[in-house]
């Protein structure tokens, strides 16, 4: 006869089996819990990457490790008062004629009215071209050739060895353009080179170049390239303030400040 006592165990093993494994699979439950949690986290915790960098730039590249976008120095030419431009239409050729870039910078056209494009590339001429004489012509096929231009050049004054107007033959910056204007005369301010360009409705935009600096260091890396037209300054006295915007008539200021 089995005692009182051992049937009461096995009545409960399988009690006790049910408790374990249901136990068990709580856990188990929480554990994947926890771990499905923790797999979502970085997914919502990654920053959105930079429009700027998705964009291939912005100047936070190098902290993104991302590859830089070139920048191109040589640009298309741009035009200026006096070029002469010669404008073929090939299926319609009584509208054929060649003009010159006015002062002001427009041009006067044939059958259609004057439009300004001083500082336009020749292909923005062209579309412009297109669109002013679809008023007049269906889908006009124009074609525009450069005939004669002003070369390009660029301007060093102040304390050099030989001030004067210069070609822009190829990239030049402006230490370049100090050699080629004979160098610096002992009198020079090299600290405080001014770089003057060019910009729209009558103003200039001034830069200090600080060259001593560059040469001493033998570092030319921040040397700035100078553009078509570009006004390079060597003073002889310290101008300790500029702003970086000035009336184009202003820069007879710095260029002989006895006068002034």
């Amino acid at each position: 006869m089995v005692p009182e006592k051992h049937l009461m165990r096995e009545k409960e093993a399988p009690v006790l089996h049910k408790n374990i494994a249901r136990a068990s699979f709580l856990v188990y439950l929480t554990i994947m819990g926890a771990v499905a949690g923790r797999a979502q986290e970085p997914a919502s915790t990654i920053p959105p990457v930079p429009q700027a960098i998705t964009a291939g730039g912005g100047g936070d590249e190098a902290e993104h490790g991302q590859t830089p976008v070139l920048q191109h120095r040589k640009s298309r030419y741009q035009l200026h008062s006096s070029d002469l431009l010669e404008l073929s239409f090939p299926f319609t050729p009584e509208f054929n004629q060649t003009v010159t870039v006015q002062p002001d910078g427009y041009i006067t056209l044939r059958g259609v009215e004057s439009i300004k494009v001083d500082g336009k590339t020749i292909p923005e001429l062209v579309d412009l071209l297109r669109s002013t004489y679809a008023k007049i012509l269906h889908d006009p096929v124009i074609n525009v050739e450069l005939k004669d231009f002003e070369k390009p050049y660029f301007i060093v004054g102040g304390e050099v060895g030989r001030p004067g107007k210069f070609d822009l033959r190829s990239d030049t910056s402006v230490a370049q353009a100090v050699a080629i204007a004979g160098g610096l005369r002992d009198s020079a301010k090299h600290s405080q080179v001014l770089l003057f360009h060019r910009v729209p409705d009558g103003w200039m935009q001034a830069k200090k170049v600080n060259l001593k600096k560059m040469l001493k260091e033998a570092n030319l890396e921040e040397d700035a390239q100078l553009q078509a037209g570009d006004f390079l300054f060597v003073p002889k006295n310290t101008f300790s303030k500029i702003e970086r915007f000035i009336p184009t008539s202003s820069v007879g200021m710095f260029t002989n400040p006895v006068l002034h």
